[in-house]
């Protein structure tokens, strides 16, 4: 891939995509076919492919099948992570997840976005900007965390939530948009 549109995918600058990209994506793009279409039963080959299609993949960790990703190389995920079924990664720059973090049903961790200007999207103009999930985050099914998001370490995020801004640490945070509705350290 150019390094320019490289530099332009990973800065949050807007850029075009262009054959060689495409051609690169189809690449990771048939990893994704083959761990959703490798038999339950075998556990160890999803985790090779798995290793071969995301940036990281840790120690412990599960994913459920059927998982969604324009990329996979971009998404990085720490050790004893779970994400439930229908996970869709928009890793068009990074996301991260850290380690022990549950992921409910049917979650979006979205980094890529397009312009507001009319012309820039007929042009299929985009920009991205990462996603961070930090440690211990519970994000609840349905789960929708935009671009240029960090979710803080202990956070817990209720189903069906769109999350259009940070989230600090140790909080429980629901809804469209979603905010933040008390400290974890109020509950039990």
């Amino acid at each position: 891939m150019d390094s320019i549109l490289s530099r332009k995918m990973q800065t949050g600058e807007i850029y075009f995509e262009t054959p060689e990209l495409q051609k690169e994506q189809a690449l990771y793009r048939d990893l994704l076919f083959q761990f959703n279409h490798t038999l339950p039963s075998k556990q160890q080959e999803r985790t090779a492919i798995l290793h071969q299609l995301l940036a990281n993949f840790g120690k412990g960790s599960y994913i459920e099948p059927p998982l969604a990703a324009n990329w996979g190389k971009n998404t990085s995920i720490g050790e004893n992570v779970y994400a439930n079924f229908g996970l869709s990664l928009v890793d068009d720059t990074k996301i991260e997840i850290q380690d022990d973090v549950m992921i409910g049903p049917n979650v979006t961790l979205c980094t890529g976005t397009h312009p507001l200007r009319p012309e820039l999207r007929l042009q299929k103009a985009q920009f991205n900007l990462p996603v961070i999930i930090k440690k211990n985050v519970w994000l609840g099914a349905g789960t929708i965390v935009l671009p240029g998001v960090t979710i803080g370490e202990n956070s817990v995020i209720g189903a069906g939530s769109l999350v259009t801004k940070d989230i600090p640490a140790n909080v429980l945070a629901y809804g469209s948009p979603c905010q933040v509705v008390k400290q974890l350290a109020d509950v039990d």
